[in-house]
């Protein structure tokens, strides 16, 4: 599954984030943006979490992240997240 967020049309409530903050993130203009996990450039062993980089178009979503993802996307009141197949 992937997912993308329409910056036009976030209204900077930052639920998403809330409700995953693993895969939302809000920056210094109010808006949510997607991270995604770069599973093949992961920091070396020992080095912490895996590296993150923002989506752009359509951001993977990790398996474990997908039930939070829909909830973002259902809850978030500027309709703002698409999630695509």
């Amino acid at each position: 599954m992937k997912v993308w967020i329409d910056q036009n049309l976030c209204t900077g409530d930052g639920i998403c984030t809330e409700i995953c903050p693993e895969l939302f993130v809000m920056h210094d203009d109010g808006l949510a943006y997607v991270k995604e996990v770069d599973w093949k450039g992961t920091r070396p062993e020992g080095m912490g979490d895996p590296v993150y980089k923002m989506g752009t178009g359509l951001a993977e979503v990790p398996d474990a992240l997908l039930d939070a993802c829909i909830e973002a996307a259902e809850e978030c009141p500027g309709e703002c997240i698409f999630i695509e197949p």
